[in-house]
């Protein structure tokens, strides 16, 4: 069966793969098509002006396991964007940190991401960009582990 193209799955699916492509191609653009994975080198910004974040925090904002952290940041540190640090008391924790190569790639790939939005969100009014953002809240609100584990039980107490 061929799917329904205007299936939200199918469409939100769709979103996903051209935001992608269009922020790869954009990268290309720029000459940062080594960047594995942007939005890990823009969250990394903060570490720049003294604030130190570790690879669960990382794996946590992007809502991604730390193994997978961890190969984005193997190549990241590999291609001199970042350094890890040991943290003093904990030798299992390690800060990252930003190089100078990676604060002026960070800046390149928050052009990009900007650049790719701004587009994406062309001849949408600001009322209809507000509503958006918070549907996507809401949808990213349902998703989170504790909302199912919550409905599930209001469900199965509602049953008894």
């Amino acid at each position: 069966m061929y799917p329904d193209l205007n299936d939200p799955v199918f469409l939100q699916h769709t979103m996903v793969q051209a935001h992608r492509a269009a922020i790869h191609e954009e990268l290309i653009a720029a000459g940062l098509h080594e960047i594995g994975h942007p939005m890990l080198l823009s969250i990394l910004c903060s570490t720049h002006d003294g604030v130190q974040c570790s690879q669960r925090e990382l794996a946590d904002r992007l809502h991604v396991t730390p193994p997978a952290i961890a190969v984005s940041l193997k190549s990241l540190e590999k291609s001199g964007y970042l350094r890890r640090e040991r943290t003093e008391g904990d030798a299992r924790r390690n800060h990252i940190i930003l190089t100078d190569k990676g604060v002026i790639a960070m800046d390149g790939c928050a052009t990009v991401i900007t650049n790719v939005y701004a587009r994406m969100m062309e001849g949408f009014s600001t009322e209809e960009t507000q509503l958006l953002q918070q549907f996507r809240q809401r949808m990213i609100d349902n998703l989170k582990p504790n909302v199912a584990k919550e409905r599930t039980e209001t469900n199965c107490s509602n049953c008894l």
